[in-house]
């Protein structure tokens, strides 16, 4: 038996399909199961055992190629899937990549997410196909998939892995700065108007330092933009937290966050490793919906949250919510006015339920 998993998409969502994959594992513990996702999530299937083969779509290079060098490397990339002779194939994405690449597979089984665009559906690249759901979880999306395709559903964890070398290099980091428990603060995104204002982390930062005496780490993809937006975070603290921003691979961050003693950031990638390992999380939303992208509590096995403004809780996580509002263009860029409605004291009271009152 082989299947071939399908997620063009970034790296939050990947992450969010392990589930599904451990699922295709447990029923299907002798075949070959392969994987098909965007070069930038490399690091979600590295180092996972549930998977055979990771396809890796060079989405960047194809993005900046010529017409001619698109056609060449798009054909290269089929002819890997299609040289396998997939039994079953998963599209788990809404765009028409992934439903073409289902067809031309030529599986006697292709399952997806039903194409909105009319002559992709003309095509039938699908043997059975459904609308993704809506009002539920993302992870309960994904499985929805497999109950079409009439496999059970036994494990509903979200899985981050990462090597022993990964491992090995944060316990020498964190060991160099004689630190045994720390606040891990994500508060970056590659979509800025996902962000929470400087002020408002720099404040939450000061607060957990000079209250609790526990070392803060931030830390940011080496985007430009990112690295900005914590260096302004940064300048506004009293207290400098340690700065590792742009300095970690996506795997180490892995191993720093299954480390920390809580996770605090905005709706990104590390919110859901952070969830993936246990670690508790306060997540600031604005535009995303909760219900759909909220943290995924592993114990729970299922989602709690719902699509509302307001603070909510789901077992050991804790989402903060105020508004919608608009998206706005300024000189730094895309924000969300209802990001900015949240807070900081409403996310330094949250900090107290974790780590205690310590006034």
């Amino acid at each position: 038996m082989k299947i071939l998993v399908i997620k063009f998409r970034h790296i939050g969502d990947v992450l969010l399909t392990t589930t599904f994959v451990r699922n295709l594992r447990l029923s299907y513990p002798n075949a070959q199961i392969d994987i098909a996702v965007n070069d930038d999530c490399e690091a979600i299937y590295k180092y996972n055992n549930d998977i055979n083969n990771l396809f890796l779509y060079p989405r960047k290079s194809i993005k900046n190629s010529n017409i001619f060098k698109k056609i060449f490397t798009e054909w290269n990339f089929l002819k890997q899937i299609t040289a396998e002779n997939y039994d079953i194939v998963f599209n788990l994405t809404e765009g028409d990549r992934g439903a073409i690449y289902s067809l031309l597979s030529k599986a006697k089984t292709r399952v997806g997410v039903e194409s909105k665009n009319s002559f992709i559906k003309k095509l039938n690249p699908y043997t059975i196909s459904a609308p993704f759901p809506k009002n539920i979880h993302t992870v309960e999306k994904n499985l929805h998939y497999l109950s079409l395709a009439k496999i059970p559903v036994i494990d509903k964890r979200v899985y981050m892995s990462h090597s022993e070398n990964d491992e090995a290099k944060i316990s020498q980091l964190l060991s160099n700065k004689n630190i045994d428990r720390f606040i891990h603060i994500h508060p970056v995104s590659r979509w800025l108007f996902k962000c929470w204002s400087s002020e408002g982390f720099a404040e939450v930062i000061d607060y957990i330092q000079d209250i609790y005496s526990i070392p803060v780490i931030i830390t940011a993809a080496p985007d430009s933009k990112e690295r900005q937006r914590v260096d302004k975070i940064i300048s506004l603290c009293k207290n400098r937290p340690i700065d590792l921003s742009g300095q970690l691979t996506l795997n180490e961050l892995s191993a720093l966050i299954k480390r920390a003693e809580l996770f605090i950031g905005v709706d990104t990638a590390p919110m859901h490793m952070a969830a993936a390992h246990d670690t508790p999380v306060i997540a600031l939303f604005g535009p995303t919906n909760p219900q759909s992208w909220g943290p995924w509590e592993n114990s729970i096995a299922t989602s709690c949250w719902k699509d509302i403004y307001q603070t909510q809780y789901c077992g050991i996580h804790t989402v903060i919510r105020r508004e919608k509002g608009e998206i706005l263009v300024t000189d730094e860029g895309k924000i969300s006015t209802g990001m900015m409605k949240i807070e900081s004291d409403t996310v330094i009271t949250e900090t107290q339920r974790y780590l205690g009152d310590n006034k």
